[in-house]
């Protein structure tokens, strides 16, 4: 467990992952154990969506990658490299051809194992102010390696009616449930404001897109996408691909009460 405090602004995180972010002793994350997702955040990558369809096969430059839905990063487990009082920075890495076992099999997938036929390395930092949370992700990996990325965390809802407001667009709640598992999509956009209770907004650097998603009024995810995986089908998911170049590749995301 890692505990960030700047102010009055107080983070917690277990393994990597952000389970509280408080400020003025308000809560803007979803608990775990609360109606909707077991998890508080997790990161899509390196494929975002249901692979299902395909056979959990998606095409690559050196063949067939196996794949569940959203990729096998959330199997790996986070490294804490460093943390100061404001600071946390993780790791996770994965060795080419390695077999992951799929926690999904046999419940909830009929894939037992995934694989990826390249070496990466993905970061995951966190800087804590009393004005805002920024959380950042690092990739760096082999030349020419594909790969999509989603974060995924979950916000937790106080009212009857919150909305998402994206550039000019005002989106309730009810379409975000009405898009079901698929998510609605938020297109060419790089900063959401979630007004509920309190007003939390959203900045991203890197990323594309938003997808919106819950299947419960008492929470939502807003996600920062590079590609919307519903664009295409299961079968050309590898469309939406981009490319690592000689260069790592960085993302951020800023909450900002």
């Amino acid at each position: 467990m890692v505990n960030l405090s700047s102010g009055k602004a107080k983070v917690r995180i277990e393994e990597g992952e952000l389970v509280s972010y408080q400020v003025n002793d308000f809560e803007y994350i979803h608990q775990k154990g609360s109606p909707g997702w077991r998890n508080s955040d997790t990161e899509m990558f390196p494929v975002i969506g249901p692979t299902a369809d395909a056979g959990f096969r998606v095409h690559v430059p050196r063949g067939n990658a196996i794949q569940d839905q959203h990729g096998l990063l959330r199997e790996l487990d986070y490294e804490l490299l460093s943390s100061t009082g404001t600071t946390a920075q993780y790791v996770k890495s994965y060795k080419a051809g390695t077999v992951i076992n799929n926690s999904k099999f046999p419940d909830k997938s009929t894939a037992r194992l995934l694989i990826w036929p390249f070496n990466f390395e993905f970061y995951k930092s966190f800087k804590l102010s009393e004005k805002s949370l920024e959380i950042s992700f690092r990739i760096s990996g082999e030349k020419d390696m594909p790969f999509m990325l989603g974060y995924h965390p979950a916000y937790k809802l106080y009212t009857d009616k919150p909305t998402v407001i994206a550039e000019d667009q005002t989106i309730s709640l009810d379409s975000v449930l009405a898009a079901g598992s698929r998510a609605l999509e938020v297109a060419d956009c790089q900063s959401i404001v979630l007004k509920d209770q309190k007003k939390l907004s959203i900045k991203t650097e890197g990323f594309s897109h938003f997808m919106l998603w819950t299947e419960v009024p008492n929470m939502i995810c807003v996600e920062p996408i590079t590609f919307y995986p519903y664009a295409v089908d299961q079968m050309q998911l590898h469309d939406g691909f981009d490319y690592l170049t000689d260069d790592d590749r960085n993302f951020k995301v800023t909450l900002i009460p």
